[in-house]
């Protein structure tokens, strides 16, 4: 028959299976249905319908497993590097959430325990049935190894697995409604013009420290309208009747006009007859991993940063932020001076597309090495995977930014890039291996116990997630999605996320914080769970 004739031809074409697979599946993501698309996930449904299709007609529908490792660490260090600032300032403050995520997947682990007994379920089963309601195949692997290599926690997992995915992309979802009253929401930044009316004389660095670094000045004019405009800097002492631009959250900026005066209807920069500004894109290698302050900006120009625009987002720049690759930086200065500051950053596109072939080569093949790496522990060895190791030294890297002459990031544009395509490979290749597993699955007599029993192991970690998370520690919906979808260390879950926000970088700093323990937690609880 002709379908027997194509499905037999794709089953031998594994690299053409695979773009057909990411094609069509990302093509079924961009409907929507009562407003909601599925995105990316879209790919890993579309590889499980056709790969259980294919099998009941008697052909193998794989992706090579070597493929989709390759996929899920390309993505997870592309996260790492993109979350590695952000992740580390949080950490120390985020110590209490991770704990709480290990100790509600714990819980979750004992829900699947005490209902595969009520449900009569063989304890291997059980196993592979938590591993897959928390879309976990390192669980799974150890699982199996605990149970001596018993086919049941496969069973378990295939069955269990497919509502591990849409249920957490169904609590992602419920999160995000909520989203737009987010209380850690980062501030719009603002621009006003303040005309100083105390007699203080205050120096414009000791303002700016005194505001935790939340406000820039970009220009100031002394002593009325016959001065010229200038960049200021931190010496700069403002006296009575001066003129000067406050950038900041709006809330922070308005404090700072009534401590110096009040706003004025003049507007410094509209006038760009002496200072001008620019968007400049930093491509000189040699500079990424500075701070702000390490540029020397104002002593080699007269200039100043006042914002810096990574990916979609926009922050203050403060003299200690590091500037990574690809940052396009908003420069104020002599309209003489800007093409040489230009010319200084780099300014070149390529610094936005450049993959940093160095970092990532290095990174990924320490990162792999790392979860490779066998960790003893009583009675048991374990390893935390390729996925989880390329994360922890993505974050390393992305933190880190310049080891010497070596830059180790890579520009946000193409880090979001190849975690993209890294993402599409794996879910392509992990739906095929789910969706040939389904028959099997399906065949043993207690599959609607199982699915049970995995659909109370995902309510209870999604509910146990939300409720702390908002309740105890006051998280906002955004970070709270990014917070599931690194519980249930799903990356479909992440990409649903990430395409309902408009990669807001709140997800992926939430998707990093609880990730690497939720992995090692899992293959714990996995290996506990098949020993039993």
């Amino acid at each position: 028959m002709p379908m027997d004739v194509v499905l037999a031809y794709l089953a031998r074409q594994e690299i053409l299976l695979l773009f057909l697979l990411v094609g069509f599946g990302a093509l079924a993501g961009h409907f929507k249905i009562a407003g909601v698309s599925l995105g990316a996930a879209a790919v890993l449904f579309l590889a499980i319908a056709a790969s259980a299709g294919a099998k009941s007609r008697g052909h193998e529908f794989v992706v090579p497993e070597a493929l989709g490792t390759l996929g899920l660490t390309l993505f997870t260090f592309a996260i790492g590097v993109m979350s590695g600032p952000g992740f580390f300032a949080s950490l120390r403050r985020g110590i209490w959430p991770i704990l709480a995520t290990v100790g509600v997947l714990s819980s979750a682990a004992l829900v699947a325990v005490l209902g595969g007994r009520l449900l009569g379920l063989d304890p291997a089963l059980v196993a592979g049935a938590f591993a897959g309601a928390v879309t976990n195949t390192p669980a799974l692997a150890a699982a199996r190894e605990a149970s001596g290599n018993s086919p049941l926690p496969t069973i378990g997992y295939a069955v269990t697995y497919v509502f591990g995915v849409i249920g957490m992309l169904l609590a992602a979802q419920l999160a995000l409604r909520g989203r737009a009253n987010d209380r850690d929401a980062p501030a719009p930044l603002v621009n006003c013009t303040v005309r100083v009316e105390t007699g203080d004389e205050p120096r414009i660095g000791e303002i700016e420290r005194r505001h935790g670094g939340r406000v820039r000045f970009s220009r100031v004019k002394h002593g009325g309208s016959r001065f010229p405009t200038q960049a200021p800097g931190d010496a700069d002492v403002l006296r009575r009747n001066d003129l000067v631009t406050v950038v900041g959250p709006e809330d922070i900026v308005a404090r700072v006009a009534a401590e110096l005066g009040h706003a004025s209807s003049h507007t410094l920069h509209a006038d760009r007859s002496e200072l001008d500004f620019r968007r400049i894109t930093l491509s000189n290698t040699q500079l990424a991993g500075n701070t702000i302050a390490g540029l020397g900006l104002m002593r080699r120009f007269g200039a100043t940063v006042t914002r810096v625009r990574r990916g979609d987002v926009d922050m203050l720049a403060n003299d200690d932020l590091v500037l990574q690759p690809g940052d396009r930086v908003r420069v104020i200065a002599p309209r003489e001076q800007i093409a040489a500051v230009s010319a200084f950053l780099g300014d070149s596109e390529r610094g936005l597309s450049d993959i940093n072939p160095i970092a990532l080569g290095l990174g990924m093949a320490a990162g792999i090495l790392l979860g490779k790496f066998v960790f003893p522990v009583p009675g048991a060895e374990f390893s935390i995977g390729s996925a989880a190791g390329t994360l922890v030294l993505g974050l390393v890297f992305g933190q880190l930014c310049r080891v010497g002459p070596i830059v180790t990031t890579l520009p946000h544009s193409a880090a979001q890039a190849l975690a993209e395509l890294g993402l599409l490979i794996f879910l392509a290749q992990a739906g095929t291996k789910a969706g040939g597993q389904l028959g099997a699955a399906f065949a043993s007599g207690a599959w609607i116990d199982l699915l049970v029993l995995g659909l109370m192991v995902t309510a209870t970690t999604a509910l146990g997630i939300t409720i702390l998370m908002r309740r105890v520690f006051g998280m906002g919906n955004t970070r709270l999605a990014g917070v599931l979808a690194g519980t249930q260390t799903q990356p479909a879950v992440l990409a649903f996320a990430n395409g309902r926000t408009g990669h807001d970088s709140r997800v992926a700093q939430g998707y990093a914080l609880v990730y690497p323990a939720a992995m090692i937690g899992k293959i714990l609880l996995g290996q506990v769970l098949g020993g039993l």
